[in-house]
């Protein structure tokens, strides 16, 4: 998972303060999925990547309500981008737009059926696809109407907050310098304290992909574990489980 940058500024719709709001993108394709990621995030969005359709439906269903807009390429492995949509559209009412290559009129006609609000065809014009999402989102309720309260509480462990409306963390009065990877991660594992995650679990929830190695999450801990745990000295918060993963012990 990918994070942009966040903070009372300029939003996406050019709307001062705007909260960030954040994409879930479905690409199959590595290359093309992680290009339009870094464009996206320039452009000021979230972005959450997923490599197939299961996939997909996982990330958004961590996400707690916390997509905004879901980018949907069409022809993805194990489950095609209308499977999903139809998954999607079971408990959610997101807004998605759908990327194909295919221009037949029926197969747009399926997908908007189905429920998407929007197609764009490849190749595509990143500012026309950024002009569809932006209308999309304006039409959206504010944000604080669709998350629920608890996915904006901060997460308090002694005097470890780990603040999700602000996206930072702090140990007593001292905010810690973390990345943005280093904060997802983080974040991820003391909202699930006491869970066990694999590092191929942490890279799908956190960094949105399994395709990635493994000791990213490794260097990831370490890096996080050096930042917390030294104030002060001694502390433990994240446990090695060997051959298992790791936990958020509070």
């Amino acid at each position: 998972m990918s994070a942009g940058p966040v903070g009372a500024r300029p939003g996406p719709d050019g709307r001062s303060g705007a909260p960030v709001s954040c994409l879930l993108l479905a690409e199959d394709d590595e290359a093309s999925r992680t290009a339009l990621a870094r464009s996206l995030e320039r452009y000021g969005y979230r972005v959450l990547e997923a490599a197939d359709g299961e996939a997909a439906l996982r990330l958004f269903a961590a996400a707690h309500g916390d997509v905004d807009l879901v980018v949907l390429d069409v022809g993805m492995p194990r489950l095609d981008g209308y499977a999903v949509l139809s998954r999607l559209r079971q408990t959610s009412d997101v807004p998605v737009i759908m990327l194909t290559g295919r221009g037949e009129e029926v197969d747009r006609v399926v997908g908007l059926e189905l429920g998407a609000d929007d197609y764009v065809l490849k190749p595509y014009s990143l500012r026309e696809l950024v002009a569809r999402i932006r209308a999309r989102l304006r039409r959206q309720p504010e944000r604080v109407e669709n998350v629920e309260p608890a996915a904006e509480e901060a997460l308090v462990f002694g005097d470890l907050c780990v603040d999700r409306r602000a996206r930072e963390v702090h140990v007593g009065k001292e905010r810690i310098d973390l990345t943005a990877r280093e904060y997802e991660l983080l974040a991820f594992l003391a909202g699930h304290p006491r869970q066990v995650f694999s590092r191929e679990e942490l890279l799908e929830n956190v960094w949105g992909t399994r395709f990635q190695d493994p000791a990213t999450v490794t260097e990831h801990v370490r890096r996080v574990r050096v930042k917390i745990e030294s104030k002060p000295p001694g502390r433990k918060l994240l446990t090695t489980l060997r051959g298992m993963g790791y936990r958020f012990d509070p």
